[in-house]
């Protein structure tokens, strides 16, 4: 399946959720049997050419692209949490939203000291969620350099916040607009 397939899957919502914004709902790609395996697999190359020795995925969607990279690649999964889901004591960032603050958790436990981890999110806007989980990675000891992202939203500049903050950020389709 090439790249201007894998995107005609993913569903745009007009006015979603505030008027002016498309809403690019990765759910149908997920949802796409085919479409989804394919994105995976996409995805997956690029961990595996970087040299991931481990993936780490944001809550929710990052979840479910990243564990499914890492099990293709026969790798550990990391789980970069909301606040209060994990039973273990945990390393913490608070970061800023477009309207507040929100936070992220991680197990100090789950990475080993300098170990390359590739962070995987569903999408990429603003960037602020990837570099709280950047951060907090590292925090954690993990070498974080790459992220990759199922749609980059590249005019909104999350790409380019990554790459100041020392990590390539990889999106494996990329749309105009927020």
């Amino acid at each position: 399946m090439t790249l201007d397939e894998i995107k005609a899957i993913v569903r745009t919502v007009p006015d979603f959720p505030k008027p002016g914004i498309l809403f690019r709902d990765v759910t149908t790609l997920v949802g796409n049997g085919p479409g989804f395996a394919a994105a995976v697999e996409l995805m997956a190359e690029r961990a595996r050419a970087v040299g991931a020795e481990a993936i780490a995925g944001i809550e929710a969607r990052g979840f479910i692209f990243g564990a499914a990279i890492a099990s293709r690649l026969g790798l550990g999964f990391v789980s970069v949490r909301k606040p209060g889901k994990l039973p273990v004591p945990v390393l913490a960032i608070d970061y800023a939203l477009e309207y507040g603050t929100d936070t992220l958790e991680v197990d100090p436990e789950a990475v080993a000291e300098g170990q390359h981890v590739v962070l995987v999110d569903d999408l990429l806007a603003t960037g602020g969620t990837a570099l709280a989980a950047v951060e907090l990675l590292r925090r954690a000891g993990a070498r974080v350099d790459h992220a990759l992202f199922a749609i980059d939203l590249f005019e909104l500049g999350g790409g380019e916040r990554l790459k100041r903050a020392g990590v390539a950020a990889d999106g494996l389709l990329a749309f105009e607009g927020h």
